[in-house]
């Protein structure tokens, strides 16, 4: 298993002989990476209004869960596709430029969701805080931040893609409490502020020209009749590695959507319920760092194939488990578990193909991954209202994510079986 860095690099489409250039890494690197963390970590935390206060905005719009069920899922799917258009005007006119009206579009998808009727909570979702918002923010800080490392490209690609996770540790226990006092309305008009004052300034100040990336020289075998990834076509490889994503983060959205609704089901309080919540998704942000370290060494597949196992034991573990204390013990598993694999696949994208294919290679997996992030927390709500409960969600989850180890198994033996013939060579 080899990283960007090594010297060799039998499973991508790069030469086999690469020379080391000085890096290009410094403290402002990691200045960048933390800010970009902050941005994203206030970006993110419009969803997570209507995924803590589900129960009472399903209340006032009909009853129906998949209701805002729905408009999470379509801010997600809107992060995901219009990051291809926004990698490419970063890419372009500079992520600044991306960021600042991310952040815009964000306040005015809360103030039209704040109004209340459904198509109202799907469009400011979906299209201004999904499509226009996040996205201008997400896919071009992944690429951006990326830009800025060489040697521990893992460990940045976690702390920035720990952003919704972040948002996840720290706003549910407050929304849940502005919600109680003031309303989910005016909770997602006072956030709208909140954010706008934040990653606006921010992104004036900080966000400047990436380094120059030094260009190493090439050698190619001899008698290479043209470029493979994992002995495929470049793009067999891809479309793998993005029907993985897929696949794991629909499984990966149902209790992060669904947790506060589950247990109050159960007759827990929606206090804990968001504690509990906090604690997924802050064992997700700290055990995270530590995939990305273990990936710096790894290698991308090989930790998210580790990851989508432990989620999947611990999305297990909801089918199970009723009782507050073995809840928290079941979200904490789940935390640790599935925090690897984002940034893994994101990395793996890194480590396989030329960094002239990232501005579009890293936005389709991120909607890969957006996208099964939405279905997941739509279908969880939709199997809800067939049902009536949610172990038929999580039941369906666990079967995502079955299927998705089984592709990453597929990779890994491609990948080791290319770098066996490659020694032999």
């Amino acid at each position: 298993m080899t990283t960007h860095d090594d010297e060799s690099r039998p499973d991508g489409p790069r030469a086999t002989h690469i020379s080391a250039p000085r890096s290009i890494e410094t403290r402002t690197s990691w200045i960048v990476a933390s800010l970009s963390l902050v941005m994203l970590g206030l970006s993110f935390g419009g969803p997570w209004i209507t995924a803590v206060g589900l129960k009472e905005i399903a209340s006032d719009t009909g009853g129906a869960r998949q209701v805002p069920s729905l408009a999470v899922s379509l801010a997600l799917f809107g992060v995901g596709v219009g990051g291809l258009l926004m990698g490419r005007l970063a890419n372009s006119y500079g992520v600044r430029l991306t960021v600042i009206t991310g952040s815009v579009m964000i306040a005015i998808g809360l103030f039209i969701s704040s109004l209340g009727q459904p198509w109202q909570l799907y469009v400011g979702h979906g299209l201004f805080m999904g499509l226009l918002g996040n996205a201008g923010l997400n896919a071009p800080l992944f690429i951006y931040v990326s830009r800025w490392f060489d040697r521990r490209r893992g460990s940045a690609l976690a702390l920035i893609s720990s952003g919704g996770y972040l948002a996840g540790f720290i706003w549910p226990t407050v929304f849940e409490r502005a919600i109680a006092n003031f309303g989910w309305r005016s909770t997602m008009v006072g956030f709208a502020v909140l954010q706008l004052v934040v990653i606006v300034p921010l992104a004036i100040i900080f966000l400047r020209q990436p380094p120059e990336t030094p260009k190493p020289q090439e050698v190619r075998r001899k008698g290479e009749a043209r470029p493979t990834v994992l002995g495929w076509h470049p793009n067999v490889a891809f479309i793998l590695i993005a029907c993985a994503g897929f696949l794991c983060c629909v499984t990966m959205s149902m209790p992060q959507q669904h947790l506060v609704a589950f247990c109050s089901d159960l007759g827990i309080s929606s206090t804990l319920g968001a504690s509990m919540l906090s604690v997924l998704l802050g064992m997700g942000f700290f055990s995270r760092q530590g995939w990305g370290w273990l990936s710096d060494r790894t290698g991308g597949l090989i930790t998210a194939f580790f990851s989508s196992i432990m989620q999947c034991a611990a999305m297990s573990g909801f089918l199970f488990t009723q009782d507050t204390a073995g809840l928290f013990t079941v979200a904490t598993a789940f935390g640790l578990g599935f925090s690897a694999l984002i940034p893994a696949y994101v990395l793996t994208i890194r480590d396989l193909y030329p960094e002239s294919e990232a501005h579009w290679r890293v936005p389709v997996v991120l909607l890969a991954t957006g996208t099964g992030m939405g279905t997941g927390g739509w279908l969880a709500g939709y199997l809800y209202d067939i049902y009536g409960y949610y172990i038929p969600a999580f039941a369906t989850g666990v079967a995502f994510n079955i299927v998705n180890i089984a592709i990453l198994s597929i990779l890994l033996l491609r990948q080791r079986t290319t770098m066996t013939m490659a020694r032999a060579y």
